[in-house]
Protein backbone atom coordinates (compact mmCIF):
# COMPACT_ATOMS: atom_id res chain seq x y z
CA UNK A 1 0.00 0.00 0.00
CA UNK A 2 2.68 2.49 1.11
CA UNK A 3 4.76 1.59 -2.30
CA UNK A 4 1.79 2.40 -4.02
CA UNK A 5 1.33 5.68 -2.60
CA UNK A 6 5.32 6.30 -3.14
CA UNK A 7 4.62 5.26 -7.11
CA UNK A 8 2.28 7.90 -7.46
CA UNK A 9 4.19 10.57 -5.88
CA UNK A 10 7.42 9.88 -8.16
CA UNK A 11 4.79 9.84 -11.19
CA UNK A 12 3.27 13.03 -9.89
CA UNK A 13 6.76 14.59 -9.54
CA UNK A 14 7.76 13.34 -12.84
CA UNK A 15 4.67 15.52 -13.97
CA UNK A 16 5.36 18.39 -12.12
CA UNK A 17 8.46 18.85 -13.79
CA UNK A 18 7.04 18.93 -16.93
CA UNK A 19 6.25 22.58 -16.99
CA UNK A 20 9.97 22.75 -16.50
CA UNK A 21 11.29 20.69 -19.44
CA UNK A 22 8.62 22.57 -21.66
CA UNK A 23 9.88 26.23 -20.68
CA UNK A 24 13.75 24.88 -21.18
CA UNK A 25 12.87 23.37 -24.48
CA UNK A 26 11.23 26.43 -26.06
CA UNK A 27 14.02 28.80 -24.71
CA UNK A 28 17.00 26.72 -26.14
CA UNK A 29 15.25 26.06 -29.08
CA UNK A 30 14.92 29.24 -29.53
CA UNK A 31 18.84 30.10 -29.41
CA UNK A 32 19.38 27.33 -31.59
CA UNK A 33 17.32 28.26 -34.33
CA UNK A 34 18.80 31.98 -34.18
CA UNK A 35 22.45 30.84 -34.07
CA UNK A 36 21.77 28.37 -36.48
CA UNK A 37 19.59 30.46 -38.91
CA UNK A 38 21.59 31.58 -42.09
CA UNK A 39 24.09 28.66 -41.90
CA UNK A 40 21.85 25.69 -42.31
CA UNK A 41 19.29 25.05 -44.76
CA UNK A 42 15.74 26.22 -43.87
CA UNK A 43 14.30 23.00 -45.21
CA UNK A 44 16.25 20.70 -42.34
CA UNK A 45 16.43 23.46 -39.87
CA UNK A 46 12.02 24.56 -39.97
CA UNK A 47 10.71 20.68 -39.82
CA UNK A 48 12.87 19.87 -36.68
CA UNK A 49 11.62 23.39 -35.59
CA UNK A 50 8.09 22.25 -35.99
CA UNK A 51 8.18 19.19 -34.89
CA UNK A 52 10.04 20.06 -31.80
CA UNK A 53 7.12 22.87 -30.84
CA UNK A 54 4.19 20.27 -31.74
CA UNK A 55 5.84 17.71 -29.25
CA UNK A 56 6.38 20.46 -26.70
CA UNK A 57 2.58 21.04 -27.56
CA UNK A 58 1.42 17.49 -26.83
CA UNK A 59 3.62 17.46 -23.71
CA UNK A 60 1.87 20.47 -21.92
CA UNK A 61 -1.77 18.87 -23.76
CA UNK A 62 -0.71 15.51 -21.80
CA UNK A 63 0.61 17.42 -18.28
CA UNK A 64 -3.06 19.42 -18.05
CA UNK A 65 -5.02 16.01 -18.59
CA UNK A 66 -2.48 13.98 -16.08
CA UNK A 67 -3.60 16.63 -13.26
CA UNK A 68 -7.37 17.35 -14.41
CA UNK A 69 -8.32 13.70 -14.22
CA UNK A 70 -8.60 10.84 -11.69
CA UNK A 71 -5.61 8.24 -11.63
CA UNK A 72 -5.89 5.22 -10.39
CA UNK A 73 -2.65 2.70 -9.94
CA UNK A 74 -3.04 1.19 -13.16
CA UNK A 75 -3.62 4.29 -14.92
CA UNK A 76 -0.60 5.61 -13.12
CA UNK A 77 1.74 3.32 -14.71
CA UNK A 78 0.54 4.33 -18.38
CA UNK A 79 1.14 7.59 -17.63
CA UNK A 80 4.38 7.33 -16.67
CA UNK A 81 4.97 5.30 -19.89
CA UNK A 82 3.67 8.42 -21.75
CA UNK A 83 5.76 10.68 -20.44
CA UNK A 84 8.95 8.55 -21.21
CA UNK A 85 7.81 7.97 -24.85
CA UNK A 86 7.41 12.02 -25.00
CA UNK A 87 11.45 11.97 -23.02
CA UNK A 88 12.50 9.70 -25.95
CA UNK A 89 11.08 11.40 -28.85
CA UNK A 90 12.16 14.61 -27.61
CA UNK A 91 15.91 13.49 -27.22
CA UNK A 92 15.72 11.63 -31.05
CA UNK A 93 14.97 15.00 -32.00
CA UNK A 94 17.36 17.41 -29.72
CA UNK A 95 20.03 14.51 -30.87
CA UNK A 96 19.60 14.91 -34.33
CA UNK A 97 20.77 18.35 -34.26
CA UNK A 98 24.21 16.71 -34.80
CA UNK A 99 23.60 16.04 -37.93
CA UNK A 100 21.51 18.90 -39.59
CA UNK A 101 24.21 21.64 -37.94
CA UNK A 102 26.55 19.95 -39.18
CA UNK A 103 28.96 22.29 -41.36
CA UNK A 104 32.49 21.27 -41.80
CA UNK A 105 33.56 24.25 -42.70
CA UNK A 106 32.46 25.85 -39.54
CA UNK A 107 33.52 23.71 -36.37
CA UNK A 108 32.55 26.02 -33.56
CA UNK A 109 28.46 25.60 -34.72
CA UNK A 110 29.11 21.74 -34.21
CA UNK A 111 30.54 22.70 -30.87
CA UNK A 112 28.22 24.62 -29.81
CA UNK A 113 25.51 22.32 -30.42
CA UNK A 114 27.36 19.53 -28.65
CA UNK A 115 27.88 21.49 -25.82
CA UNK A 116 23.95 21.96 -25.97
CA UNK A 117 23.29 18.35 -25.71
CA UNK A 118 25.56 17.72 -23.22
CA UNK A 119 23.96 20.46 -21.09
CA UNK A 120 20.26 19.24 -21.91
CA UNK A 121 21.98 15.35 -21.15
CA UNK A 122 22.75 16.37 -17.79
CA UNK A 123 19.18 18.73 -17.40
CA UNK A 124 17.60 14.89 -17.68
CA UNK A 125 18.44 14.30 -13.70
CA UNK A 126 16.79 16.14 -11.99
CA UNK A 127 13.59 16.22 -14.18
CA UNK A 128 13.26 12.31 -15.35
CA UNK A 129 15.20 10.32 -12.14
CA UNK A 130 11.53 10.08 -10.39
CA UNK A 131 10.94 7.18 -13.27
CA UNK A 132 14.29 5.33 -14.67
CA UNK A 133 12.78 4.37 -17.98
CA UNK A 134 12.44 7.93 -18.93
CA UNK A 135 15.97 8.96 -17.74
CA UNK A 136 17.59 6.29 -19.48
CA UNK A 137 15.69 6.39 -22.77
CA UNK A 138 15.97 10.10 -22.91
CA UNK A 139 19.80 10.03 -22.63
CA UNK A 140 19.98 7.44 -24.99
CA UNK A 141 17.67 9.21 -27.35
CA UNK A 142 19.98 11.97 -27.25
CA UNK A 143 23.74 10.65 -27.04
CA UNK A 144 23.54 7.76 -29.70
CA UNK A 145 22.92 10.22 -32.90
CA UNK A 146 25.64 12.15 -31.54
CA UNK A 147 27.82 8.81 -31.42
CA UNK A 148 26.74 8.13 -35.37
CA UNK A 149 27.67 11.37 -36.25
CA UNK A 150 31.00 11.28 -34.05
CA UNK A 151 32.11 8.02 -35.96
CA UNK A 152 31.88 9.78 -39.24
CA UNK A 153 34.22 12.14 -38.57
CA UNK A 154 38.58 11.29 -39.35
CA UNK A 155 41.49 10.28 -37.43
CA UNK A 156 41.70 10.23 -33.30
CA UNK A 157 39.02 13.46 -32.94
CA UNK A 158 36.07 10.94 -33.49
CA UNK A 159 37.86 8.34 -31.28
CA UNK A 160 38.42 11.14 -28.22
CA UNK A 161 34.56 12.33 -28.25
CA UNK A 162 32.84 8.61 -28.88
CA UNK A 163 35.00 7.90 -25.26
CA UNK A 164 33.87 10.92 -23.32
CA UNK A 165 30.48 10.73 -24.93
CA UNK A 166 30.74 6.91 -23.35
CA UNK A 167 31.61 8.53 -20.08
CA UNK A 168 28.99 11.50 -20.23
CA UNK A 169 26.28 8.68 -20.47
CA UNK A 170 27.78 6.46 -17.79
CA UNK A 171 28.00 9.15 -14.93
CA UNK A 172 24.80 10.88 -16.03
CA UNK A 173 23.26 6.98 -15.47
CA UNK A 174 24.83 6.78 -12.83
CA UNK A 175 23.96 9.55 -10.46
CA UNK A 176 20.13 9.25 -11.85
CA UNK A 177 19.86 6.09 -10.44
CA UNK A 178 21.27 7.66 -6.88
CA UNK A 179 18.59 10.81 -7.62
CA UNK A 180 15.83 7.95 -8.19
CA UNK A 181 16.79 6.29 -4.46
CA UNK A 182 16.91 9.13 -2.90
CA UNK A 183 14.00 10.91 -3.76
CA UNK A 184 11.89 7.45 -3.34
CA UNK A 185 13.48 7.79 0.51
CA UNK A 186 12.93 11.08 0.77
CA UNK A 187 8.83 10.58 -0.24
CA UNK A 188 8.65 7.58 1.63
CA UNK A 189 10.01 9.34 4.45
CA UNK A 190 7.74 12.63 3.86
CA UNK A 191 4.83 9.58 3.65
CA UNK A 192 5.83 8.29 7.19
CA UNK A 193 5.89 11.72 8.84
CA UNK A 194 2.45 12.78 7.32
CA UNK A 195 1.08 9.27 8.96
CA UNK A 196 2.76 9.76 12.17
CA UNK A 197 1.40 13.18 12.21
CA UNK A 198 -2.27 12.01 11.76
CA UNK A 199 -1.30 9.53 14.35
CA UNK A 200 -0.34 11.90 16.61
CA UNK A 201 -3.24 14.15 15.90
CA UNK A 202 -5.67 10.54 16.33
CA UNK A 203 -3.87 10.46 19.82
CA UNK A 204 -3.85 13.56 20.71
CA UNK A 205 -8.14 14.01 19.79
CA UNK A 206 -8.76 10.80 21.80
CA UNK A 207 -6.63 12.02 25.00
CA UNK A 208 -8.10 15.68 24.64
CA UNK A 209 -11.82 13.41 24.68
CA UNK A 210 -10.54 11.21 27.10
CA UNK A 211 -9.53 14.06 29.50
CA UNK A 212 -12.89 16.18 29.11
CA UNK A 213 -14.96 12.46 29.63
CA UNK A 214 -12.37 11.91 32.66
CA UNK A 215 -13.49 15.54 34.08
CA UNK A 216 -17.63 14.87 33.25
CA UNK A 217 -16.86 11.64 34.94
CA UNK A 218 -15.17 12.66 38.04
CA UNK A 219 -17.48 16.04 38.73
CA UNK A 220 -20.44 13.64 38.31
CA UNK A 221 -19.44 11.13 40.36
CA UNK A 222 -18.66 13.95 43.04
CA UNK A 223 -21.97 14.96 43.25
CA UNK A 224 -23.06 11.51 43.41
CA UNK A 225 -20.93 10.66 46.09
CA UNK A 226 -21.67 14.28 48.04
CA UNK A 227 -25.33 13.64 48.51
CA UNK A 228 -25.60 10.63 50.26
CA UNK A 229 -22.72 11.51 52.47
CA UNK A 230 -24.26 14.85 52.88
CA UNK A 231 -27.30 12.90 54.16
CA UNK A 232 -26.05 10.31 56.29
CA UNK A 233 -24.09 12.99 58.19
CA UNK A 234 -27.14 14.95 58.94
CA UNK A 235 -28.66 11.77 59.80
CA UNK A 236 -25.80 10.98 62.45
CA UNK A 237 -26.00 14.54 63.82
CA UNK A 238 -29.93 13.75 64.08
CA UNK A 239 -29.06 10.97 66.41
CA UNK A 240 -25.94 12.80 68.31
CA UNK A 241 -28.86 15.63 69.27
CA UNK A 242 -31.39 12.91 70.18
CA UNK A 243 -28.70 10.66 72.43
CA UNK A 244 -27.66 14.38 74.34
CA UNK A 245 -31.54 14.61 75.28
CA UNK A 246 -31.29 11.17 76.81
CA UNK A 247 -32.75 7.39 75.36
CA UNK A 248 -33.54 7.39 72.11
CA UNK A 249 -36.92 6.32 71.59
CA UNK A 250 -36.99 2.87 69.70
CA UNK A 251 -39.36 3.71 66.86
CA UNK A 252 -37.18 6.68 66.21
CA UNK A 253 -34.01 5.04 66.33
CA UNK A 254 -35.61 2.07 63.88
CA UNK A 255 -36.60 5.21 61.15
CA UNK A 256 -33.05 6.74 61.50
CA UNK A 257 -31.35 3.90 61.15
CA UNK A 258 -34.01 2.68 58.20
CA UNK A 259 -33.14 5.94 56.34
CA UNK A 260 -28.91 5.27 57.24
CA UNK A 261 -29.36 2.03 55.75
CA UNK A 262 -31.40 3.10 52.54
CA UNK A 263 -28.47 6.09 51.89
CA UNK A 264 -25.55 3.34 52.59
CA UNK A 265 -27.36 1.20 49.78
CA UNK A 266 -27.52 3.66 47.39
CA UNK A 267 -24.11 4.79 47.91
CA UNK A 268 -22.76 1.39 48.03
CA UNK A 269 -24.93 0.69 44.33
CA UNK A 270 -23.12 4.17 42.64
CA UNK A 271 -19.48 2.42 44.58
CA UNK A 272 -20.34 -1.32 42.79
CA UNK A 273 -21.31 0.45 39.76
CA UNK A 274 -18.12 2.25 39.84
CA UNK A 275 -15.85 -0.75 40.73
CA UNK A 276 -17.60 -2.67 37.77
CA UNK A 277 -16.70 -0.25 35.18
CA UNK A 278 -12.78 -0.44 36.85
CA UNK A 279 -13.29 -4.00 36.86
CA UNK A 280 -14.26 -3.85 32.89
CA UNK A 281 -11.13 -1.09 32.24
CA UNK A 282 -8.63 -3.07 34.17
CA UNK A 283 -9.27 -6.54 32.25
CA UNK A 284 -9.60 -8.69 35.52
CA UNK A 285 -13.45 -9.70 34.04
CA UNK A 286 -13.12 -13.50 32.68
CA UNK A 287 -15.28 -14.35 30.22
CA UNK A 288 -16.82 -17.88 30.51
CA UNK A 289 -19.01 -18.57 27.13
CA UNK A 290 -20.95 -21.33 27.04
CA UNK A 291 -24.18 -22.53 25.52
CA UNK A 292 -27.26 -20.42 26.91
CA UNK A 293 -30.76 -20.91 26.29
CA UNK A 294 -32.27 -17.86 25.22
CA UNK A 295 -35.71 -18.91 26.10
CA UNK A 296 -35.23 -19.82 29.61
CA UNK A 297 -33.35 -16.75 30.31
CA UNK A 298 -36.35 -14.67 28.75
CA UNK A 299 -38.68 -16.30 31.23
CA UNK A 300 -36.53 -15.84 34.08
CA UNK A 301 -36.10 -12.11 32.86
CA UNK A 302 -40.26 -11.90 32.37
CA UNK A 303 -40.66 -12.99 35.99
CA UNK A 304 -38.15 -10.62 37.07
CA UNK A 305 -40.08 -7.38 35.76
CA UNK A 306 -42.97 -8.66 36.30
CA UNK A 307 -43.50 -5.96 39.25
CA UNK A 308 -41.93 -3.09 37.74
CA UNK A 309 -44.86 -3.36 34.84
CA UNK A 310 -47.76 -3.56 37.00
CA UNK A 311 -45.82 -1.11 38.80
CA UNK A 312 -46.15 1.46 35.96
CA UNK A 313 -49.04 0.53 34.45
CA UNK A 314 -47.13 -1.21 31.01
CA UNK A 315 -47.80 -3.86 28.74
CA UNK A 316 -44.58 -6.53 29.05
CA UNK A 317 -44.11 -8.85 26.55
CA UNK A 318 -41.50 -11.51 26.39
CA UNK A 319 -41.57 -13.41 23.17
CA UNK A 320 -41.11 -17.58 23.37
CA UNK A 321 -37.85 -18.78 21.56
CA UNK A 322 -35.50 -21.99 21.61
CA UNK A 323 -32.44 -20.12 20.38
CA UNK A 324 -29.67 -20.78 21.52
CA UNK A 325 -26.36 -18.40 21.80
CA UNK A 326 -22.93 -18.36 22.54
CA UNK A 327 -22.01 -16.07 24.95
CA UNK A 328 -20.95 -15.89 29.12
CA UNK A 329 -24.44 -16.17 30.45
CA UNK A 330 -23.88 -13.73 33.89
CA UNK A 331 -22.75 -10.76 31.64
CA UNK A 332 -25.18 -11.32 29.03
CA UNK A 333 -27.85 -11.17 32.00
CA UNK A 334 -26.29 -7.91 33.07
CA UNK A 335 -26.46 -6.34 30.08
CA UNK A 336 -30.36 -7.11 29.35
CA UNK A 337 -30.98 -6.21 33.33
CA UNK A 338 -30.05 -2.99 32.78
CA UNK A 339 -31.17 -2.04 29.07
CA UNK A 340 -34.60 -3.63 30.65
CA UNK A 341 -34.18 -1.53 33.29
CA UNK A 342 -33.51 1.62 31.39
CA UNK A 343 -36.87 0.70 29.16
CA UNK A 344 -38.96 0.38 32.11
CA UNK A 345 -37.69 3.64 34.04
CA UNK A 346 -37.94 6.00 31.03
CA UNK A 347 -41.48 4.63 29.78
CA UNK A 348 -44.80 5.81 31.56
CA UNK A 349 -46.98 4.59 29.23
CA UNK A 350 -47.50 1.74 26.24
CA UNK A 351 -44.79 -1.35 26.37
CA UNK A 352 -41.74 -2.94 26.46
CA UNK A 353 -40.97 -5.76 24.39
CA UNK A 354 -37.99 -8.53 24.62
CA UNK A 355 -37.34 -10.53 21.42
CA UNK A 356 -34.96 -11.88 19.83
CA UNK A 357 -34.46 -12.47 15.28
CA UNK A 358 -32.03 -14.75 13.64
CA UNK A 359 -29.56 -12.63 11.35
CA UNK A 360 -27.93 -15.73 9.59
CA UNK A 361 -25.40 -17.17 12.11
CA UNK A 362 -25.75 -14.54 14.44
CA UNK A 363 -28.96 -13.67 17.24
CA UNK A 364 -30.30 -10.38 17.78
CA UNK A 365 -31.19 -9.56 21.27
CA UNK A 366 -33.41 -6.76 21.02
CA UNK A 367 -35.62 -4.23 23.43
CA UNK A 368 -38.23 -2.25 22.55
CA UNK A 369 -40.21 0.38 24.43
CA UNK A 370 -42.60 2.83 23.61
CA UNK A 371 -40.69 5.78 26.23
CA UNK A 372 -39.34 9.42 25.62
CA UNK A 373 -36.47 8.20 22.85
CA UNK A 374 -32.98 9.73 21.98
CA UNK A 375 -32.03 12.22 19.83
CA UNK A 376 -29.77 11.63 17.37
CA UNK A 377 -26.95 13.66 18.72
CA UNK A 378 -27.34 11.56 21.83
CA UNK A 379 -27.19 8.18 20.48
CA UNK A 380 -23.42 8.15 20.85
CA UNK A 381 -23.55 10.38 24.29
CA UNK A 382 -25.92 8.22 26.33
CA UNK A 383 -23.36 5.29 26.67
CA UNK A 384 -20.56 7.52 28.61
CA UNK A 385 -20.91 7.45 32.62
CA UNK A 386 -23.11 9.79 34.32
CA UNK A 387 -24.30 11.17 31.49
CA UNK A 388 -29.07 10.82 32.07
CA UNK A 389 -30.78 13.02 28.91
CA UNK A 390 -33.89 13.15 31.27
CA UNK A 391 -32.50 13.35 34.61
CA UNK A 392 -31.14 16.59 34.74
CA UNK A 393 -31.72 17.17 39.01
CA UNK A 394 -29.63 13.68 39.55
CA UNK A 395 -32.38 12.00 40.59
CA UNK A 396 -31.29 8.74 42.26
CA UNK A 397 -34.61 7.36 41.40
CA UNK A 398 -33.92 7.72 37.77
CA UNK A 399 -30.66 5.46 38.09
CA UNK A 400 -26.72 6.66 38.49
CA UNK A 401 -25.85 7.02 34.80
CA UNK A 402 -23.60 4.35 34.82
CA UNK A 403 -25.89 1.06 33.25
CA UNK A 404 -25.37 1.82 29.52
CA UNK A 405 -21.68 2.44 29.99
CA UNK A 406 -21.58 -0.65 31.90
CA UNK A 407 -23.73 -2.71 29.00
CA UNK A 408 -21.53 -1.24 25.97
CA UNK A 409 -18.01 -1.90 28.07
CA UNK A 410 -19.01 -5.60 28.75
CA UNK A 411 -20.69 -5.98 25.01
CA UNK A 412 -17.34 -4.88 24.01
CA UNK A 413 -15.70 -7.67 26.49
CA UNK A 414 -17.96 -10.28 25.10
CA UNK A 415 -17.48 -8.69 21.06
CA UNK A 416 -21.03 -8.39 21.05
CA UNK A 417 -21.94 -5.17 19.03
CA UNK A 418 -24.79 -2.82 20.07
CA UNK A 419 -27.26 -0.88 18.44
CA UNK A 420 -29.37 2.22 18.84
CA UNK A 421 -32.41 3.03 16.98
CA UNK A 422 -34.61 5.81 18.79
CA UNK A 423 -37.31 8.24 17.48
CA UNK A 424 -37.73 10.91 20.36
CA UNK A 425 -41.62 11.06 21.98
CA UNK A 426 -41.89 7.42 20.30
CA UNK A 427 -39.49 5.00 22.03
CA UNK A 428 -36.61 3.16 20.94
CA UNK A 429 -35.09 -0.68 20.31
CA UNK A 430 -32.02 -1.76 22.03
CA UNK A 431 -30.23 -4.67 20.63
CA UNK A 432 -27.13 -6.77 21.29
CA UNK A 433 -26.10 -9.17 18.53
CA UNK A 434 -23.78 -12.50 19.72
CA UNK A 435 -23.30 -15.52 17.98
CA UNK A 436 -26.06 -18.82 17.88
CA UNK A 437 -24.83 -22.39 19.05
CA UNK A 438 -26.60 -25.61 19.04
CA UNK A 439 -27.65 -27.96 21.12
CA UNK A 440 -29.50 -28.01 24.35
CA UNK A 441 -27.59 -25.84 26.81
CA UNK A 442 -25.66 -27.53 29.57
CA UNK A 443 -27.05 -28.11 33.32
CA UNK A 444 -25.14 -26.02 35.51
CA UNK A 445 -23.49 -28.13 38.18
CA UNK A 446 -25.03 -27.86 41.67
CA UNK A 447 -22.31 -25.79 44.38
CA UNK A 448 -21.73 -28.91 46.69
CA UNK A 449 -19.91 -26.59 48.93
CA UNK A 450 -22.15 -25.83 52.52
CA UNK A 451 -21.94 -22.88 54.09
CA UNK A 452 -20.34 -22.72 57.31
CA UNK A 453 -21.94 -21.63 60.25
CA UNK A 454 -19.55 -22.67 62.45
CA UNK A 455 -17.33 -19.91 64.79
CA UNK A 456 -13.99 -20.07 63.10
CA UNK A 457 -10.56 -18.61 64.31
CA UNK A 458 -9.77 -15.35 62.15
CA UNK A 459 -6.13 -12.67 61.26
CA UNK A 460 -7.51 -9.59 60.82
CA UNK A 461 -5.26 -6.86 59.41
CA UNK A 462 -6.15 -3.18 58.91
CA UNK A 463 -3.99 0.10 59.46
CA UNK A 464 -7.32 1.67 59.89
CA UNK A 465 -8.25 1.86 63.48
CA UNK A 466 -11.85 2.71 63.10
CA UNK A 467 -12.33 0.30 60.46
CA UNK A 468 -10.24 -2.59 62.51
CA UNK A 469 -12.29 -1.95 65.75
CA UNK A 470 -15.60 -2.41 63.74
CA UNK A 471 -14.85 -5.61 62.23
CA UNK A 472 -13.42 -7.21 64.73
CA UNK A 473 -16.71 -5.97 67.05
CA UNK A 474 -18.64 -7.98 64.43
CA UNK A 475 -17.02 -10.55 64.08
CA UNK A 476 -16.24 -11.37 67.58
CA UNK A 477 -20.20 -10.99 68.34
CA UNK A 478 -20.97 -13.65 65.58
CA UNK A 479 -18.42 -16.12 67.74
CA UNK A 480 -15.49 -16.18 65.50
CA UNK A 481 -11.79 -15.93 67.56
CA UNK A 482 -10.29 -12.93 66.79
CA UNK A 483 -6.00 -12.09 66.22
CA UNK A 484 -6.29 -8.51 64.90
CA UNK A 485 -3.72 -5.78 64.67
CA UNK A 486 -2.80 -3.12 62.57
CA UNK A 487 0.19 -4.67 61.09
CA UNK A 488 0.91 -8.22 60.24
CA UNK A 489 3.54 -7.65 62.88
CA UNK A 490 1.22 -6.84 65.74
CA UNK A 491 -0.99 -9.66 64.48
CA UNK A 492 1.67 -12.21 64.75
CA UNK A 493 2.47 -10.87 68.48
CA UNK A 494 -1.10 -11.05 69.52
CA UNK A 495 -1.38 -14.69 68.11
CA UNK A 496 1.57 -15.58 69.82
CA UNK A 497 0.29 -14.13 73.13
CA UNK A 498 -2.66 -16.61 73.08
CA UNK A 499 -0.65 -19.78 71.64
CA UNK A 500 1.18 -19.44 74.88
CA UNK A 501 -1.81 -19.75 76.58
CA UNK A 502 -3.27 -22.83 74.61
CA UNK A 503 -4.11 -23.79 71.01
CA UNK A 504 -4.38 -21.13 68.95
CA UNK A 505 -5.42 -22.53 65.46
CA UNK A 506 -5.82 -20.29 62.03
CA UNK A 507 -8.25 -20.64 59.38
CA UNK A 508 -8.66 -17.45 57.90
CA UNK A 509 -6.80 -14.31 57.24
CA UNK A 510 -8.59 -11.04 56.32
CA UNK A 511 -6.14 -8.60 55.42
CA UNK A 512 -6.96 -4.51 53.74
CA UNK A 513 -5.33 -4.13 51.05
CA UNK A 514 -3.26 -0.69 51.25
CA UNK A 515 -1.54 -0.84 54.70
CA UNK A 516 1.15 1.20 56.52
CA UNK A 517 4.63 1.64 55.47
CA UNK A 518 3.68 1.05 51.94
CA UNK A 519 2.66 -3.00 52.53
CA UNK A 520 -0.49 -4.30 50.67
CA UNK A 521 -2.68 -7.17 52.37
CA UNK A 522 -1.26 -9.73 49.62
CA UNK A 523 1.97 -9.10 51.58
CA UNK A 524 0.44 -9.45 55.38
CA UNK A 525 -1.60 -12.59 54.05
CA UNK A 526 1.87 -14.29 53.01
CA UNK A 527 4.23 -13.03 55.92
CA UNK A 528 1.49 -14.49 58.43
CA UNK A 529 1.51 -17.74 56.21
CA UNK A 530 5.00 -17.98 56.69
CA UNK A 531 4.39 -17.52 60.34
CA UNK A 532 2.35 -19.88 60.37
CA UNK A 533 4.08 -22.77 58.46
CA UNK A 534 1.50 -23.00 55.82
CA UNK A 535 -0.29 -21.14 53.31
CA UNK A 536 -4.05 -19.54 54.69
CA UNK A 537 -6.68 -19.30 52.28
CA UNK A 538 -6.99 -15.25 52.81
CA UNK A 539 -9.20 -12.94 51.88
CA UNK A 540 -8.23 -9.06 50.38
CA UNK A 541 -10.09 -5.79 51.72
CA UNK A 542 -9.67 -2.69 49.08
CA UNK A 543 -11.12 0.56 48.25
CA UNK A 544 -9.16 0.93 45.02
CA UNK A 545 -10.85 1.47 42.26
CA UNK A 546 -8.09 2.37 39.85
CA UNK A 547 -7.61 -0.46 37.10
CA UNK A 548 -3.68 -1.58 37.69
CA UNK A 549 -4.68 -1.38 41.55
CA UNK A 550 -7.61 -3.92 40.71
CA UNK A 551 -5.12 -6.17 38.31
CA UNK A 552 -2.79 -6.18 41.39
CA UNK A 553 -5.44 -7.09 43.85
CA UNK A 554 -6.71 -9.85 41.41
CA UNK A 555 -3.61 -11.33 40.46
CA UNK A 556 -2.44 -12.21 44.32
CA UNK A 557 -4.99 -15.30 43.78
CA UNK A 558 -7.27 -14.46 46.83
CA UNK A 559 -11.14 -13.68 47.34
CA UNK A 560 -11.34 -9.83 47.18
CA UNK A 561 -13.95 -7.52 48.88
CA UNK A 562 -14.92 -4.25 47.34
CA UNK A 563 -15.61 -1.52 49.94
CA UNK A 564 -17.68 -0.49 51.20
CA UNK A 565 -18.25 -4.01 52.70
CA UNK A 566 -21.58 -4.35 54.65
CA UNK A 567 -21.72 -7.59 57.48
CA UNK A 568 -23.60 -9.63 55.17
CA UNK A 569 -20.71 -9.31 52.43
CA UNK A 570 -18.19 -9.62 55.40
CA UNK A 571 -20.25 -12.99 56.74
CA UNK A 572 -20.73 -14.33 53.28
CA UNK A 573 -17.15 -14.26 51.97
CA UNK A 574 -15.81 -15.63 55.14
CA UNK A 575 -18.57 -18.29 54.78
CA UNK A 576 -17.46 -19.10 50.90
CA UNK A 577 -13.74 -19.22 52.03
CA UNK A 578 -14.23 -21.52 54.36
CA UNK A 579 -16.36 -23.78 52.95
CA UNK A 580 -13.50 -23.97 50.23
CA UNK A 581 -11.13 -24.89 53.23
CA UNK A 582 -13.40 -27.63 54.47
CA UNK A 583 -13.61 -29.15 50.55
CA UNK A 584 -9.94 -29.13 50.52
CA UNK A 585 -9.50 -30.85 53.70
CA UNK A 586 -12.42 -33.48 53.05
CA UNK A 587 -10.60 -34.40 49.30
CA UNK A 588 -7.28 -34.46 50.76
CA UNK A 589 -6.74 -33.01 53.84
CA UNK A 590 -5.10 -29.46 55.02
CA UNK A 591 -1.48 -29.28 55.03
CA UNK A 592 -0.17 -28.17 58.25
CA UNK A 593 -3.94 -28.43 60.03
CA UNK A 594 -5.88 -26.40 61.93
CA UNK A 595 -4.47 -25.81 64.81
CA UNK A 596 -0.96 -24.86 64.21
CA UNK A 597 0.32 -22.47 66.74
CA UNK A 598 3.67 -21.16 66.83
Amino acid sequence: MQEDKIQEALIEHLYRNAYGVVISNVTISLGIIYVLYGSVPTDWLVPWAVAVYALIAARVLAARRFWKHPRTPASLRGWAWTAAGFSWVSGLLWGSLTWIGYIPDQPHLFAFIVAILAGLVSGTIPSMSAFPPALIGSILATTLPVAARFTTMPGAVGDAYLFLLACLIAINIYYGRIAYRMLHEMIRLRLENVGLIGHLQEERDRAQTADRAKTRFLAAASHDLRQPIHALGLLISTLSVLGRRGDVPSGEARSLASSAKAIVGNLSSLLNALLDISKLDAGVVTVTREDVDLGELFRNLRDEFAASARAKGLNWRVMDTSVHVDTDPMMLKRILDNLLTNAFRYTSTGSVLLGCRRRGVMVEIQVWDSGLGVPEDQKAAIFEEFVQLNNPARDKAQGLGLGLAIVRRTAELLGHSLKLVSTPGRGSMFSVMLPSAHGAAPVLPVNSATRVETAASLMIVDDERDVLDAMVGLLALEGHRIYAGQSAAEVEAAHGKAARMGPAPVDLIVADYRLKDNATGVEAIKSLSAYLGRMVPGIVVTGDTSPSRIREATASGFRILHKPVSGDDLREAIAAALSGQENSAASGGRRGGRSSSK
